[in-house]
């Protein structure tokens, strides 16, 4: 059921098997369903096919889409000149907050040669550069696009509509000029639905809002306290039925929206506090997977389709193992998902018990005590690509095995790698702070 909605959504909307158009993937689920090979290994003088420098930083992921890699960065304020890693806290030098910009490229995916290039200067006053958003910066949410527009997150900038040819700026809308409580900027990326970008300005204002994609009117929006501290990405979820909710977690909660009319539908209580960094999976039966918190920490398995509060009738099964930024794969009955610290875990997706687990072999730059890894897992030719901040990407066979193929370092590249991989027409697309890299056969 859930190959047929999905060939459906590529039809409608012209995506292409080999198309990466929003953040994790065509489904949000960080599954390439490209049968092309993909390289396990890499480096400056193997499978590298092309490599673009970057005019600022950015930990949102790369897009691919019809041909072209979009990727948004920022620069003027919040970085240090020369260094390209920004974990240096309050005492880093930042610079003038009015000079801050942002800049969304596009490149052709073949070549790497630049096709057009926008600057947003900043309309809002952002948060300070201090602290933990020293730790991801000002460009984070990752582009979406329909082969027509390309969508954008900026924070309190707002929310942007690019043309996907020219780069001609189409619409902008204010997402609102509010802070979160820790004062840590935006995470969430846009997603799209029918006719809607829809959006989650947790620090903006504590909302949801579905905007039209031609004009970025504000169509819908869901106002509440509890968004504060949701960083994850809402997901679409297919019912067995075929009828589909928006779900999204925050603290202390999940909550399931009907995707045309905005209201909510279903709502399950879950123990994970704090903030809640991933963004929540379904399997092929409509089972949603959340994962987070801190400082309470945890994942649960939860049916969705539900109606009112399901807390106690929907719930499947709840475990104290979760990871506390990156997002979880579910393949072939399995959990899979490599935490901050280094740890790759499979666990059974029925059960939530841990099948295997390991710590990743190879030089994990900070300790596995430290943040080493913001970047989700991503599901590619039977292999997992994970991804680290300074110590490059770990490959493992896609089985509860885990058995790790490759650490792939391009040595000549110290600073941060925050993004998840793009995975399209057999190719890995990968950022850093410096630099955007094509790798392949």
């Amino acid at each position: 059921m859930r190959a047929y909605f999905v060939c459906l959504w590529l039809s409608l909307y012209g995506l292409a098997l080999a198309d990466w158009p929003g953040f994790r993937g065509p489904e949000g689920d960080g599954i390439s369903r490209d049968e092309a090979s993909v390289p396990a290994t890499w480096s400056e003088s193997e499978h590298l096919i092309w490599k673009v420098d970057l005019p600022g930083w950015g930990s949102s992921s790369p897009i691919v889409y019809g041909g072209k890699v979009f990727v948004t960065c920022y620069s003027g304020y919040g970085t240090v000149e020369g260094s390209g890693t920004r974990r240096g806290g309050p005492s880093v030098e930042a610079g003038d907050p009015g000079t801050l910009k942002r800049h969304v490229l596009c490149f052709d995916a073949a070549t790497g040669e630049r096709l057009w290039e926008e600057t947003v200067a900043a309309t809002g006053e952002e948060d300070e550069y201090r602290g933990y958003l020293t730790e991801h910066g000002y460009a984070s949410a990752t582009p979406v696009t329909d082969g027509q527009r390309v969508y954008v997150v900026f924070g309190k900038s707002g929310a942007y509509a690019f043309d996907f040819e020219s780069g001609e700026t189409l619409w902008a809308a204010s997402l609102g000029e509010e802070s979160n409580s820790k004062r840590w900027g935006s995470g969430s990326s846009p997603i799209l639905w029918g006719d809607y970008v829809i959006v989650t300005a947790s620090s903006e204002d504590r909302s949801m809002k579905w905007l039209n994609r031609e004009t970025g009117e504000e169509v819908h929006e869901k106002e509440a306290g509890m968004f504060d501290l949701a960083f994850g990405t809402p997901a679409v979820v297919t019912l067995p039925d075929g009828e589909e909710e928006i779900v999204m977690g925050v603290p202390e909660e999940v909550w399931a929206f009907d995707p045309e009319t905005a209201k909510l539908k279903w709502y399950a209580s879950i123990p994970m506090n704090g903030n809640l960094s991933p963004s929540i999976v379904s399997d092929d039966k409509g089972v949603v997977y959340v994962y987070g918190g801190y400082r309470t920490k945890g994942s649960m398995a939860i049916r969705a389709g539900g109606d009112g509060d399901v807390s106690d009738s929907r719930v499947i099964w709840k475990s104290p193992e979760s990871s506390y930024i990156p997002s979880p794969v579910w393949h072939e009955g399995h959990l899979y998902w490599i935490n901050e610290r280094g740890k790759v875990t499979c666990a059974d997706a029925a059960t939530g018990e841990v099948v295997n687990s390991v710590m990743i072999d190879g030089d994990l730059a900070g300790g596995p005590k430290s943040r080493s890894v913001y970047a989700s897992m991503v599901l590619a030719d039977g292999k997992l690509y994970g991804t680290t901040r300074v110590s490059g990407t770990f490959v493992f066979e896609a089985t509860p095995e885990l058995k790790q193929l490759a650490q792939n370092v391009f040595a000549g590249d110290e600073s941060d790698f925050n993004g998840s991989v793009a995975v399209s027409d057999g190719r890995i697309y990968l950022r850093s702070n410096e630099a955007l890299y094509c790798v392949g056969e």
